[in-house]
């Protein structure tokens, strides 16, 4: 039997933001180390592991912070496998880390900080759309190309993941953060044939969580 044509293998990259945070003090924690995932959380990683028990999966890959190791462990575990780590999958700068940016009590409602929010389209506030986008981009190839024929999990955050989505689609990066379609522990998957990508899949195998609720 002779093997199938590189160019006409199917692989998924299953793209997958991490669980509930351990976040009392309900701040911004961006790229801060030391938050972890809630009870919760490690329950939504649990529930993403089961329903990709099934899968085909021959790479776990995660951003280097702790609650998006913590999500990939259950996943890798179940397939015998070593969760690896990729910079590029990091959650976006941002000049309001370690603050609260809840409305009312927050950083946004304090004059000092308006500057921040000058331009809304780059952002101002943080790491540009464009260069998560990029970043993205290439660890999701990077994952592809390791598991061609197969399937890929890659462990990031809402904002990456939903500016990746977004790029993808061609649609423009800046955007109300209250409509990203990125529950906890959701997974946006990425279908190719070959190089090419021929479906976006969006799946809440923990259930459906709020995108305003913030540190979550």
């Amino acid at each position: 039997m002779t093997e199938p044509k590189t160019e006409q293998l199917r692989t998924i990259v299953h793209v997958l933001r991490h669980g509930e945070v351990h976040n009392p003090r309900g701040i911004l924690y961006g790229r801060l180390p030391g938050f972890h995932l809630s009870v919760t959380g490690q329950t939504q990683a649990a529930a993403v592991a089961k329903a990709l028990a099934g899968h085909d999966i021959t790479n776990v890959i995660a951003s280097p912070l702790q609650r998006a190791q913590e999500t990939a462990v259950p996943i890798a575990a179940a397939h015998g496998l070593q969760v690896e780590t990729d910079e590029n999958l990091i959650e976006a700068g941002n000049a309001f880390e370690g603050l609260k940016v809840a409305v009312g009590d927050g950083a946004l409602g304090k004059p000092r900080h308006w500057w921040k929010l000058r331009d809304p389209f780059t952002p101002s506030w943080g790491e540009p759309y464009l260069q998560i986008a990029h970043r993205m981009l290439a660890a999701v190839n990077k994952a592809r190309a390791e598991a061609a024929g197969h399937e890929a999990v890659v462990v990031s955050h809402q904002l990456p993941v939903w500016t990746l989505r977004r790029f993808l689609q061609g649609q423009r990066l800046w955007h109300d953060p209250r409509q990203r379609q990125c529950s906890l522990a959701s997974l946006t998957s990425l279908v190719y044939v070959g190089d090419t990508l021929v479906d976006i899949v969006y799946s809440e195998p923990a259930g459906a969580s709020d995108p305003k609720v913030t540190g979550a």
